[in-house]
């Protein structure tokens, strides 16, 4: 068997493997680019639907404490609000926010959203007190289209490996799709690279070309979504990435520090917190913290660094009754495992390069869309081709 028929067979066989897990795996694909387009700008959109209740309006010298704060709003809201957590923003224009989430004690439902108690975010003037706006977060767009993303609406441990294999599939699709495009030389690749289309060239012939060129041009950032998605998807593949970045197979060393019953002090130790937060990271975005669940439990404080990203984030540990700090851990502090698994979602997004990144993000997803349509009308003109 000559070389040149070698190759011919390999190719032949790469051909047969992307056509088979394509139409295996094309509607899962398709409806993975269309969510995820429709989610990439989730944030600013949001945003600007809610403007009138995200920013403040009334304002004054100082802002109220968190802790009477949380009073006011339980008050208002009743008890759900002891299951939330408090947002609070370093842009003295924005309020600051409550979010409430709980699940069933005892799920009873295989779909995501019927096994939640509550899922609400509230919004609230920091200087006044006031109840700016209620959100459940259970009936909202963005949300809906995020867990159909991430688990087709099924519960996480049915619906994710669905779009894991799904996204694994895509992998390979995308690697034999590069090797059965790879030009045999230069002249063969200057018409791989572009649209040469005129006048006369016929629909298969362009439906050809977008498939092959902007598939081309798209895998590379393509890999790179999938890939960070199959960092959710699959515990085994999380800890490949971290193993990469890392160098080494041993957990980070993050110590789990406990408060120590005794009476409280004359400062509510939320109070002292937010203190804590901005002397410590002053030009930060925003602090999240809630109260602790137990009585030996801690304040656990996530600290987001740059707004609307969270790549760079901080950690600390409060003392829940003297407010004390007891641990902290710098974003630089992680080793670069951690920091690659910290910044999947804003890789995922593109959000880790800014409004270009979300930008390219979503051509990318727009195109992978058009893949399984363009490759399957690609079989069927071959397949069916009319007498």
């Amino acid at each position: 068997m000559t070389k040149k028929k070698k190759k011919r067979d390999f190719k032949y066989w790469i051909g047969k493997m992307h056509l088979w897990l394509g139409l295996a795996s094309g509607i899962i694909v398709l409806f993975l680019s269309v969510t995820g387009c429709i989610f990439v700008f989730n944030e600013e959109i949001s945003n600007w639907l809610r403007k009138d209740v995200l920013y403040v309006t009334e304002k004054a010298e100082k802002t109220l404490p968190v802790s009477q704060l949380w009073e006011t709003t339980q008050q208002q809201l009743g008890e759900r609000i002891k299951d939330a957590s408090i947002v609070v923003y370093n842009d003295p224009d924005k309020a600051w926010t409550f979010r409430s989430y709980k699940r069933k004690d005892k799920p009873d439902s295989i779909f995501h959203f019927g096994n939640i108690e509550y899922y609400q975010t509230v919004y609230v003037n920091p200087y006044t007190g006031k109840v700016l706006g209620v959100y459940d977060e259970t009936t909202d767009f963005f949300n809906i289209v995020k867990m159909l993303h991430w688990s087709l609406l099924l519960e996480t441990e049915i619906g994710q490996p669905i779009i894991g294999w799904g996204t694994f599939t895509f992998v390979i699709m995308l690697i034999t799709g590069i090797i059965l495009w790879w030009p045999k030389n230069k002249a063969a690749r200057k018409q791989r690279v572009w649209f040469q289309w005129k006048a006369t060239t016929q629909w298969k012939r362009k439906n050809y070309d977008l498939h092959n060129i902007l598939g081309f041009y798209i895998a590379s950032i393509a890999i790179i979504i999938a890939f960070t998605g199959m960092v959710w998807a699959f515990t085994w593949f999380q800890a490949i990435v971290y193993v990469a970045g890392s160098g080494t197979t041993a957990p980070p060393d993050v110590k789990t520090e406990k408060s120590v019953v005794t009476k409280p002090g004359t400062i509510s130790a939320l109070d002292t917190t937010l203190l804590i937060c901005r002397e410590k990271y002053p030009s930060a975005s925003a602090y999240n913290y809630g109260k602790p669940a137990g009585a030996t439990d801690v304040i656990n404080v996530y600290v987001q660094q740059v707004d609307g990203a969270y790549y760079i984030n901080h950690n600390l540990q409060v003392d829940q009754y003297t407010g004390k700090l007891l641990s902290q851990r710098d974003h630089s502090a992680k080793n670069f495992g951690e920091k690659l698994i910290t910044a999947n979602y804003d890789i995922h997004v593109g959000a880790i390069l800014g409004i270009p990144g979300k930008i390219l993000a979503f051509i990318a997803c727009f195109i992978c869309g058009m893949l399984p349509v363009t490759g399957f009308l690609i079989w069927y003109g071959r397949n069916f081709k009319k007498k």
